[in-house]
């Protein structure tokens, strides 16, 4: 699927108008719901086909964040082969205590894989997480850079962010539709 096609099926799928407080407390009458696009088999093999060449060539693993950004990594494993872990908010309190469920993370290259990032405060506090745990995080990877400000927020903590969309761009996908 051609890079302007896909973005409009991302807007025409997940896009909801209304009054929506994010995650970062600010309220705004755009947003895009990610499951949605997650939850549609084919739009997220579309999704991982354009996101797997965007991935750092020196990836040993992709860090899939709870909750949305789980599925993506998932669909970029299974497209590259390359190896998947689960990370968790916080480390469970039982069983294993892990914070990244799947393979070993320690001395490991990992690119963080968020579905869409608006400040990167999650993807910050699990890149300290994960660097806590021995992981090597320098590269974080999305769908949807909702706000700018999540791009300076990575780049001043020392990460390279790497988007498939802006919100701009699946906003002007859908006006050039028409």
């Amino acid at each position: 699927m051609e890079r302007t096609v896909l973005a409009n099926e991302i807007y025409q799928t997940a896009h909801l108008t209304g009054t929506f407080t994010l995650r970062s407390g600010k309220v705004s009458n755009d947003y895009f719901d990610k499951y949605l696009f997650e939850s549609a088999p084919g739009l997220l093999r579309e999704i991982a086909e354009h996101l797997a060449g965007l991935i750092p060539s020196d990836t040993e693993i992709l860090a899939g964040l709870e909750m949305g950004g789980i599925p993506i990594a998932t669909a970029l494993s299974l497209k590259t082969g390359i190896p998947v872990v689960f990370v968790r908010k916080k480390a469970k309190e039982y069983g294993t205590c892990k914070l990244a469920e799947g393979t070993e993370i320690r001395g490991k290259r990992v690119c963080i894989v968020e579905d869409v990032v608006t400040t990167g405060g999650q993807i910050l506090l699990s890149a300290q997480d994960l660097k806590h745990h021995g992981a090597l995080v320098r590269n974080v990877l999305c769908v949807i850079e909702r706000e700018q400000q999540g791009r300076d927020n990575l780049e001043k903590a020392g990460l390279n962010f790497l988007s498939l969309f802006t919100m701009e761009e699946l906003i002007a996908a859908n006006l050039s539709s028409y």
